[in-house]
């Protein structure tokens, strides 16, 4: 069983660069997801406004993409992305009025769950701080959004289904270097 340390938190918050230099400093391998990539190829955009029945469908290709990934991984490793951020970016579609079949929706949330359970030991939150940099193809840089997302990313860290260890990053940690030792420190992980 692979065993997995998982960066979550919403876009835009250096998940991916942070993931790729802890692994140059450790020699954990760096699993990449490719979120943007999986909408690409389905004919959607991360930012584009949707039904939520559409939402779940891509949400479920997102994670299969992903499990893919992770499921490859061997030994520790690190990851940009969790399911965690999955379900957080499925739960911030939801509004008052929004049509949702629970029954499915509390099904791919189990499934999330259980996949964060099979892959990681422990998971970093990175919380919204450093300055927002546009990137073509990704998601829309909204500090509200991305509040939203962390809130329900920090919710779904807490729930009982979670079994891996959960840390959280300062907010007042922006510099690369301080941000790749807080993780360090919090995931209990050595550099070479």
């Amino acid at each position: 069983m692979t065993q997995g340390v998982g960066l979550c938190g919403s876009h835009r918050t250096g998940k991916t660069t942070l993931a790729r230099e802890i692994a140059s400093r450790t020699g954990m391998t760096f699993v990449q997801t490719a979120t943007s990539d999986v909408f690409a190829r389905n004919g959607l955009h991360p930012s584009a406004a949707m039904d939520f029945t559409t939402r779940l469908w891509i949400q479920h290709k997102v994670v299969e993409a992903a499990e893919a990934v992770w499921q490859g991984a061997a030994g520790v490793f690190i990851s940009d992305r969790t399911p965690i951020d999955m379900m957080a970016y499925t739960l911030a579609d939801i509004q008052g009025g929004t049509a949702v079949d629970f029954t499915e929706l509390a099904g791919y949330l189990d499934h999330c769950f259980t996949v964060t359970n099979r892959y990681f030991s422990q998971l970093v939150v990175i919380q919204p701080s450093i300055p927002l940099v546009h990137e073509e193809g990704k998601a829309a840089l909204n500090r509200a959004y991305m509040e939203h997302l962390n809130v329900l990313i920090k919710g779904l860290c807490c729930d009982e289904r979670l079994a891996c260890r959960v840390q959280f990053m300062a907010r007042a940690v922006v510099d690369l270097d301080e941000r790749v030792g807080q993780v360090l420190q919090l995931a209990g992980v050595r550099p070479c």
